[in-house]
């Protein structure tokens, strides 16, 4: 058992009877009246965000959440296949447990969260950004700004279609913010 002073970004809770990761908390000491604490919790079943005020003191069930580094193998159709870095057995989780499938490709590193009761996985989290080569893309003209507001679509070696900058070509290689999955810069060679 924790209270709410244990609160920290990150930490897993068990609320209503589901896994939650803390995304954001605030104390608030009001004028008036008790103080209360705002939390943005994120569902690792579902992904969802929502939003829950608690009462300053109150008790909560903290998870039994393992987080392990994996790489990415391969997938089927049956789930994406990852490898466990330091003991190198291998995982098979279905697709509904990763938000973006789209920014995996072959020796991407990511963590898997497990309840550590059951050993099932709950979800798979990403790098803060992930390499991909840009597949096909227009190319850009003589004369193109390298504004940030001037963007155009393209395709990465995974599928992943976003929009990148005007001076971007087929063959670079950029990095992709997994957050919300758009360009971040272009990769020197």
């Amino acid at each position: 058992m924790a209270t709410t002073a244990d609160f920290k970004n990150g930490l897993y809770i068990v609320f209503n009877g589901d896994f939650y990761t803390i995304v954001e908390f605030q104390h608030v000491k009001p004028g008036k009246g008790g103080a209360f604490v705002r939390t943005k919790l994120k569902n690792l079943r579902t992904g969802r965000v929502i939003e829950n005020t608690f009462t300053a003191g109150v008790k909560i069930d903290l998870a039994n959440i393992e987080r392990r580094p994996h790489q990415y193998l391969y997938n089927d159709e049956s789930g994406y296949y990852f490898m466990h870095t330091e003991t190198f057995e291998q995982v098979s989780i279905p697709k509904e447990l990763i938000e973006e499938p789209l920014l995996l490709k072959e020796g991407t590193q990511v963590y898997i969260a497990f309840d550590a009761d059951t050993e099932t996985p709950l979800t798979c989290e990403f790098p803060p950004y992930v390499e991909l080569e840009v597949v096909y893309t227009e190319p850009g003209l003589k004369g193109d700004t390298a504004s940030a507001t001037a963007m155009k679509p393209a395709k990465l070696e995974t599928g992943l279609e976003i929009k990148v900058p005007l001076f971007i070509n087929t063959g670079d290689i950029i990095k992709v913010d997994t957050r919300d999955i758009s360009y971040m810069e272009r990769v020197k060679k």
